[in-house]
């Protein structure tokens, strides 16, 4: 039996903050289709800004139970 998925709760914006398990995913820009956006670890000094598609980036953030801290 297949669960049905709940749509993702707020749509991403711009300078949005969402704190998972061991990071934190910064919203650096929203476009039409793709979002730039950098994934933020403790350990790690520099991170780059990385980009992919809105779904991809609403599904990593479902399953990884992300919690929106900043709007």
């Amino acid at each position: 039996m297949k669960q049905a998925r709940r749509p993702f709760p707020k749509p991403l914006r711009s300078g949005q903050i969402w704190k998972m398990r061991d990071s934190n995913l910064q919203v650096e820009l929203v476009g039409k289709m793709l979002v730039h956006y950098k994934l933020v670890r403790p350990e790690i000094k520099r991170t780059p800004t990385s980009i992919s598609g809105i779904k991809v980036v609403e599904k990593f953030l479902a399953d990884n139970k992300a919690v929106l801290v900043h709007e």
